[in-house]
């Protein structure tokens, strides 16, 4: 009898998650609904894949389990005269649920779910839940709040496309601009939890960084004139370009400036770097084509110790300008150290509200460790270990807790 483990499972759930919500909202045009029939495919999966074996096309036999429960639910809610189930089984007849690529899904649920109607954080959290297949609990990590207050967000939200009737399409060109900042908000933050997976043993998620970049791509076919548009592009592909290098093959965490150049993608640079040139040569800057040019000097650089820091600085400065915010200064203080030494980078930091962030504490315990104050930076260590829950990151941190003689506290403890 054919087996499958449940990770195998579990790679298809999040590689196939949003595609398959997206065609059932387009069948149903209920996101409940679809979502609903979502999970429990998923979970008949769970039931009969491991003994039965992985079908030929994962992906189409999820959907059309989906759209068959979601029948038969709606069927028998809708004979005790549930509005929103007749509605939903009417606007089903016809649709079939089709199992090849449907190349715009994805994109029209981002714009129905970045609706002006929406509140700006509600948009970019319901659009992560949908298309990212990201957990409520993921979600609040992102937006730094906690896990009930994001989980009533989402329910709100949804409520809200229901019963406003917000339609599920990419809308007319008149209104792109005004869903436009929600959407690359939402792609750049699915890629942000690729990169470093908030939760986990592995610290890359390589399906969402891949499904980011894909989005990304569709947006540029569709406003290839939106600076911002191809400054994310650029943005991701100059970031993703690092992937290889990230990990150990044991799967430890490598930091910037110990990366293996040689294992950066070339191809990824390269196309990166055009995106930026052009984007420079139009001269309507903005943060996302600012960010890739920062990641761009990075690209530059043969060897960390050839890195261009005062260009960094300085754009640091042009993000801190157009977006200001603690995170983004945060980051500056980083590039502050390389150019005017940790001493004036921690003062900077330090004047930062971020102590629920765990890259707060993990930077400021880096400069305390640059400084020689050993017992300052093993303290910081563990909150940064105590407000992680990736793997990766998490054994990282308590490595360099290690290296200042202190061993995780029962704070850092708490975590493991």
């Amino acid at each position: 009898m054919p087996t499958l483990p449940a990770p195998e499972i579990e790679r298809v759930f999040r590689e196939q998650y949003g595609r398959a919500v997206a065609v059932l909202v387009r069948v149903f045009g209920d996101i409940d609904v679809a979502e609903e029939a979502v999970q429990d495919a998923f979970t008949a999966a769970v039931r009969r894949w491991p003994s039965a074996g992985l079908p030929p096309s994962p992906a189409g036999w999820i959907i059309t389990t989906a759209r068959n429960r979601a029948i038969d639910r709606l069927r028998r809610e809708a004979s005790r005269s549930d509005r929103h189930a007749q509605a939903a089984l009417l606007h089903a007849h016809g649709e079939p649920a089709e199992e090849g690529a449907v190349r715009d899904d994805r994109l029209r649920l981002i714009f129905t779910c970045c609706h002006p109607a929406l509140g700006a954080d509600a948009r970019v959290a319901l659009t992560l839940r949908l298309l990212g297949g990201l957990t409520t609990a993921e979600i609040a990590h992102a937006f730094l709040v906690p896990e009930p207050t994001m989980a009533q967000r989402l329910v709100r939200a949804k409520g809200k496309i229901r019963d406003a009737g917000i339609p599920y399409r990419v809308p007319g060109e008149a209104d792109l601009p005004d869903r436009l900042r929600a959407v690359l908000a939402v792609v750049y933050l699915i890629f942000n939890e690729g990169y470093t997976a908030s939760s986990g043993e592995r610290l890359v998620r390589d399906d969402l960084c891949a499904e980011a970049i894909r989005l990304g791509r569709l947006l540029a076919e569709l406003m290839p004139d939106e600076p911002e548009v191809m400054g994310l592009l650029a943005l991701m592909l100059l970031v993703s370009s690092r992937r290889a290098a990230r990990t150990t093959p044991d799967g430890d965490l490598v930091l910037l400036a110990d990366q293996d150049r040689g294992l950066w993608d070339p191809g990824l640079i390269a196309e990166g770097q055009a995106i930026v040139r052009a984007c420079l040569r139009r001269n309507q800057p903005g943060p996302y084509q600012v960010q890739a040019a920062i990641n761009a000097v990075h690209s530059d650089a043969p060897a960390a110790a050839a890195t261009d820091w005062s260009q960094i600085l300085q754009l640091y400065d042009q993000l801190l300008a157009l977006t200001p915010g603690p995170v983004v200064a945060l980051n500056r203080a980083v590039a502050v150290a390389e150019v005017q030494g940790p001493e004036a980078a921690l003062r900077l930091v330090d004047d930062l509200d971020l102590g629920g962030y765990h890259r707060f504490h993990a930077i400021r315990a880096d400069l305390l460790r640059r400084l020689g104050h050993d017992a300052e930076a093993a303290l910081a260590y563990e909150a940064a270990i105590a407000l992680t829950d990736n793997a990766a990151e998490r054994e990282f941190l308590k490595r360099r807790l290690a290296a200042t003689g202190g061993k995780p506290g029962r704070a850092a403890g708490s975590m493991t």
